[in-house]
């Protein structure tokens, strides 16, 4: 049986479930007795979700900040797409054009290897800047421009 299999019977299960055994369901999955106030939708969508998570894996560091971010009232800004291997990317600074081929194994500039654009934009500038950042890959360019 596949995991998709296993959380679909998983599912299945769940939906057969009274509130007393979702009460059980819920202090095996998460070591403690749900609040009294939960109704039993949400308890099976929490357990599913949890299911979900053991079987394929929880959230991104950076979906758990984000989260958190929001949730503090704070605006968050969705992640950048990546960048596909073979995209070009040009900055101009100081006058000069820099050039940069994205690859599987980083990035490439005028024949070096470079592991991430955030070095790149160090060699360039001699300072520390946030790649993504210096090259305008999130919405916001970096000095210079």
């Amino acid at each position: 049986m596949t995991d998709k299999e296993d959380i679909g019977a998983r599912w299945e299960e769940l939906g057969q479930m009274d509130r007393a055994a979702l009460r059980v369901a819920w202090a095996e999955a998460f070591g403690d007795a749900p609040p009294h106030f939960l109704s039993m939708i949400f308890m099976r969508k929490a357990l599913i979700c949890d299911a979900q998570s053991r079987a394929f894996g929880g959230l991104t560091t950076d979906v758990k900040r984000a989260l958190k971010a929001a949730a503090g009232g704070k605006q968050v800004r969705p992640p950048a797409p990546p960048i596909k291997p073979g995209t070009q990317l040009v900055r101009e600074w100081n006058g000069r054009k820099y050039q940069v081929e994205v690859r599987d194994t980083g990035f490439v500039m005028n024949g070096e290897h470079f592991k991430s654009l955030s070095a790149i934009a160090l060699q360039i500038t001699g300072t520390t800047w946030s790649g993504p950042r210096f090259f305008a890959l999130n919405g916001r360019a970096g000095p210079g421009t």
